[in-house]
């Protein structure tokens, strides 16, 4: 993933992204910019006003944003005390700035503008995830219940026994045990367990809602849910019914996945842990939220599913070193036309965990200063999943690089998928052609054991749509008031249960909050943006199959130095976020709209074989 540590969405372009040469002259304080702004309250503001407001705006940004990403960067790669300190102080600047700015652009909505100063307006106010109103207690208070979700979901824990024989679980420690155990009373018992962290979040979260609305519609928006369902140029309410009419062309597919997965659960288990027929227990899932199947692929796999390749064992065979490992990532992109990555990306990048000190090993992909100070963050491994992830990160920072021309808030991907999307869609090149053209794998398989790969792949990138697009679903009708927050809990496990086909394992009731068990419920991280990626990387990998010429299964397809796949690819991540995201899906794929018709394609012959596996299944789950 990316790191965003950044309020406003271009600013990701930094501590995940971008920015300008670092010479650049900075004329002003951001008090002096409000305050030169707030001196014309009492006349008119032009046209000019707008466009020298955004001048100033985007230079002071994009200089406190290159600030907070060397100080993010420190608390990550030296954590300690003072780095935390350093990295708080400037978050807090930069999200103070952000603030009083995206609340000044708002003073320009009358005016008539010409399209690019109207869009840079629109993405200064958007870019607030959650926006505060202008009275100071308000956004003190609106801060302060964001830092207390956050540090009650981090606190939390799980503890079981007494005395002597109390054993206390971290979040970490439990997921490993979900993924692992095939106990179903232990499952039952995390499972239930974790979600004893969220009841204390609910009244917290209900007066973060209030208070937000508020800012938003200081903003211009009816509520939150209208303006974060309007950063997708489009009608908010077409964007949203457009995510359900690409959910339909794959629910077929999820739901015959759905359907053999619960039948050899039953088997597992039996019909008193899982019936037959209906919803899916969700704690039997190997994931805390049942979002991804892939850690029962043992459970599902027929017993002669085995993989052609153990990609792991081909890494360590190899005698690769965790850089040799980036390397072989950096020569994938090289091989479709992109410059190589700077020297400063070799001397300042985190590949490996250092022995002396405190890091976050978690991977992301940063632009240090909008320009070519780019780096990753990783404690390298060499396991499959380490390989295919250094390829995914080098997309977010191959992105980063091809926009630096971009104006600030257009360092950016076309839309808050588009990043995760292209990372994703480099990672589905890893194919046996692929590693044969790298000289990892001496000979490429044939595909009679493609179904085993289909189907771990599925069980993560399928399982995961309905999830993907449920948690924002939710989440737009608490902003928008349709549910109250004596049903919070009611609609979430609706939502579950008509989009997932799972369900709770006990009995819940609205003295629990279980939307506060998932990350990006108090961390307030909108999430249609990761049902978008799922979407979007398939039908960039189609496309860019499509442009180089490939004419095999879509599974087995390999970008790896194609030049016409390359420019297609370069072309569009150069535009960054300077144009409607459709533009930029056109300059790819020559359609204008989300597809989600190329995951069918990719995964056309495991709908085959789930078909035929699920003859005389009862599907579905009403």
């Amino acid at each position: 993933m990316r790191k965003i540590a950044l309020v406003i969405a271009a600013a990701a372009a930094f501590a995940g992204c971008d920015k300008k040469p670092a010479d650049e002259p900075v004329s002003q304080s951001s008090v002096e910019v409000v305050a030169a702004v707030d001196e014309t309250a009492g006349g008119e503001v032009t046209a000019e006003d707008a466009k020298a407001f955004l001048q100033d705006a985007q230079g002071r940004l994009e200089k406190m944003a290159e600030e907070l990403s060397h100080a993010s960067w420190l608390a990550s790669t030296y954590i300690n005390t003072d780095s935390q300190y350093v990295e708080a102080l400037a978050s807090e600047r930069f999200t103070t700035m952000a603030v009083e700015l995206a609340n000044e652009a708002a003073r320009f909505d009358g005016l008539d503008l010409d399209a690019e100063t109207r869009r840079q307006l629109t993405m200064l106010k958007q870019g607030l995830v959650l926006p505060a109103p202008k009275d100071p207690q308000l956004t003190a208070e609106l801060a302060q219940i964001g830092s207390k979700l956050q540090g009650m979901y981090g606190a939390g824990k799980y503890c079981s026994g007494e005395g002597d024989s109390e054993k206390c679980y971290t979040l970490t420690e439990m997921g490993r045990l979900m993924a692992e155990s095939r106990d179903p009373e232990l499952l039952k018992e995390l499972w239930v367990g974790w979600r004893e962290v969220s009841p204390p979040m609910k009244p917290l979260y209900q007066r973060q809602v209030e208070i937000a609305n508020a800012g938003a519609q200081e903003l211009g928006y009816d509520n939150l849910s209208e303006m974060w369902r309007s950063k997708y140029d489009m009608d908010p309410d077409a964007f949203a019914a457009d995510m359900d009419v690409q959910w339909n062309k794959v629910k077929p597919l999820y739901e015959a996945l759905h359907c053999h997965v619960r039948a050899r659960l039953n088997e597992r288990y039996g019909d008193e842990v899982v019936p037959p027929n209906g919803k899916i227990p969700a704690h039997l899932l190997g994931n805390m939220w049942a979002q991804e199947w892939g850690n029962i692929y043992d459970v599902v796999k027929d017993e002669d599913m085995e993989a052609p390749y153990d990609l792991t064992e081909l890494v360590v065979e190899s005698g690769m070193d965790e850089k040799d490992m980036v390397k072989v990532g950096e020569r994938f992109f090289t091989s479709l036309g992109f410059k190589p990555l700077p020297e400063t990306f070799w001397q300042r990048s985190q590949f490996t965990q250092p022995r002396d000190r405190d890091v976050v090993c978690h991977a992301s992909a940063w632009n240090m200063d909008g320009q070519d100070d780019i780096r990753i963050k990783m404690c390298i491994q060499k396991t499959a999943d380490d390989f295919i992830t250094i390829h995914h990160e080098l997309g977010h920072n191959f992105y980063q690089r091809i926009y630096k021309d971009q104006p600030f808030l257009y360092k950016e991907g076309a839309n808050d998928g588009f990043h995760e999307a292209v990372g994703d869609a480099i990672a589905l090149s890893i194919t046996p052609k692929y590693l044969q053209q790298i000289d990892l794998m001496d000979d490429e398989p044939d595909e009679s054991k493609d179904i085993g790969f289909l189907m771990r792949q599925a069980l993560d990138k399928i399982a995961f749509l309905p999830f993907g697009l449920m948690v924002d679903k939710w989440r737009w009708k608490v902003f928008s008031g349709e549910v109250e927050p004596e049903d919070y809990n009611k609609a979430w496990w609706q939502l579950r249960e008509e989009y997932q086909g799972v369900e709770a394992p006990v009995q819940r009731s609205e003295a629990d909050f279980d939307p506060g068990a998932k990350y990006h419920i108090p961390g307030n991280t909108p999430y249609a943006r990761y049902f978008l990626a799922r979407i979007q990387q398939f039908q960039f990998h189609r496309a860019l199959c499509d442009a180089a010429g490939e004419t095999g299964p879509l599974h087995r397809c390999s970008i790896y130095g194609n030049d016409a796949a390359g420019e297609k690819l370069r072309n569009m991540l150069a535009m960054g976020a300077s144009k409607p995201w459709p533009d930029a899906m056109e300059a790819l794929t020559g359609q204008r709209e989300l597809d989600a018709s190329a995951i069918i394609d990719y995964f056309q012959p495991l709908m085959a074989y789930l078909e035929e596996q699920n003859q005389g299944r009862q599907c579905g789950w009403e």
